[in-house]
């Protein structure tokens, strides 16, 4: 049997994925329900795989994917959201998950993703790569190039890698919509990407989220 660790804040979605993973090779030796709780139950079950949540109120699964991954890089994690978020996946990708796999998806995609994972294959579909290797393969964001951007426009981009809309990120840091979408402009120009997923990916290798 296959080691599995869940974390999501949901015991609902804990004890479903239980369910819906009975009468196959995996066994779920462990859950949690923060990022905290996730890199130390990594430590203390050895589980042979991980499915991780993000959006989790005990902190972003995104960062807890990228600091399990320091500590165990060959531990295969595959991200369970109820988010199709490009900026997500985009982040995922870059960070070095297994997969994506959506909680609207069959037991038959959630199985075989996890199934690809442990086997040491890439659970990517075509479409999500498709979505990204456009960013990935930009050569400006590849390019160890300084960009000017001003210490607002840092803080809105780090808001658009997290994945945030911009109603969301105009709340989160008390400006209006308007004046957000004038700084995404500012900087998708400066940073040289023509889109959000491009420039969360960016943001990943600067190491601003």
């Amino acid at each position: 049997m296959k080691k599995l660790l869940v974390v999501d804040d949901h015991e609902v979605i804990r004890h479903g994925v239980r369910v819906l993973l009975e009468d196959t090779d995996m066994e779920i030796v462990g859950e949690a329900s923060t990022a905290a709780d996730a890199l130390s139950k990594v430590k203390s079950l050895s589980p042979d795989a991980v499915l991780l949540d993000i959006r989790m109120e005990g902190g972003d699964g995104l960062n807890a994917l990228g600091r399990i991954k320091l500590d165990y890089p060959d531990l295969p994690i595959v991200l369970y959201s109820a988010y199709d978020n490009p900026t997500y996946i985009a982040r995922a990708v870059a960070l070095g998950a297994s997969g994506y796999v959506l909680k609207s998806a069959t037991r038959e995609r959630l199985i075989e993703a996890l199934g690809l994972a442990l086997a040491g294959e890439s659970a990517w579909t075509r479409e999500e790569l498709r979505r990204v290797t456009g960013a990935l393969a930009t050569p400006r964001l590849s390019a160890d190039i300084e960009v000017p951007l001003t210490q607002r426009e840092s803080e809105v981009l780090r808001q658009m890698a997290l994945g945030l809309t911009n109603k969301e990120i105009a709340k989160m840091l008390g400006i209006s919509y308007e004046t957000v979408k004038e700084h995404v402009q500012h900087i998708l120009r400066k940073i040289g990407v023509s889109d959000r997923t491009q420039a969360a990916v960016w943001a990943v290798r600067k190491n601003l989220v």
